[in-house]
């Protein structure tokens, strides 16, 4: 429409950080943003200035967190996961634990990735007398019971068009990382499964997901992480395939607007 100012479009990190003070209403950040550790607030910054992101800020930051996504998608998680931010936090999960007869459990570290920031400790007890012996305690992290003998399942799911699931086993290790040893193979979604995805990416606002599951030899499904990123062995999809697909919808996310303004 004649006499509309130009849409700054924005699609890579250098074009961000060179002509981020120039961002306004409407513009469009098309890119993950790759923040360094406390640059967090960039992403509130942009959402309060009105500026258009894809993927969301949302769906960013909990990519990067787990805490966050423990917040976030709670409901979707073992009940018992808990976000530990202090000391205290830790005394109330002995208690809240031991009345629930859980002893085995895992802890996340918040933004860790490839299954490198989770450790397993023989109960909360034990979390908690590293935490008091050690000068740099590694707060916030994400608390919860280990669930032996269960069924790792990665989603790829890209837009409305592409999904794939496959399962994922180490023998030698709890930890189901295909890079470090781990098997895999194809997995049907059951409709609760498919139902935690798209609840779980529709409350994020994820375009797109890499998303593990976890489900207990009682078949009871728990939502474990979901990341915008995500290694793709054992998938059917090559990295430049999905690339291409995630590529089409950012394409699509600006089409859309730019249909809008005219």
């Amino acid at each position: 429409m004649t006499g509309q100012p130009s849409r700054l479009i924005l699609k890579t990190n250098r074009a961000f950080r060179k002509r981020f003070q120039e961002l306004k209403k409407g513009d469009v950040v098309s890119c993950v943003l790759n923040l360094a550790p406390g640059e967090d607030y960039l992403l509130l910054d942009l959402v309060q200035r009105g500026v258009f992101l894809m993927p969301s800020a949302i769906s960013q930051l909990a990519s990067r967190s787990k805490c966050c996504q423990a917040a976030l998608f709670l409901q979707w998680m073992h009940p018992l996961t808990t976000i530990i931010r202090k000391k205290t936090d830790l005394v109330r999960a002995v208690e809240e634990y031991g009345r629930s007869g859980v002893e085995r459990v895992i802890t996340k570290l918040d933004r860790s990735d490839c299954g490198l920031g989770i450790c397993i400790w023989e109960c909360v007890e034990e979390v908690f007398s590293q935490v008091v012996f050690s000068k740099t305690p590694p707060y916030p992290f994400v608390l919860q019971p280990f669930i032996p003998e269960c069924t790792d399942i990665r989603v790829i799911w890209i837009g409305k068009e592409y999904k794939e699931s496959y399962w994922r086993k180490n023998p030698f290790s709890f930890r189901n990382n295909l890079h470090f040893g781990g098997l895999s193979g194809k997995h049907e979604l059951s409709p609760e499964e498919e139902g935690i995805c798209r609840e779980v990416m529709r409350r994020g606002d994820f375009p797109y997901a890499h998303i593990d599951l976890l489900k207990t030899g009682k078949g009871e499904v728990f939502f474990s992480e979901i990341s915008l990123f995500g290694g793709l062995k054992g998938a059917s999809v090559s990295d430049a395939e999905a690339n291409a697909m995630k590529q089409c919808l950012q394409d699509e996310f600006i089409q859309g607007l730019e249909s809008q303004a005219n």
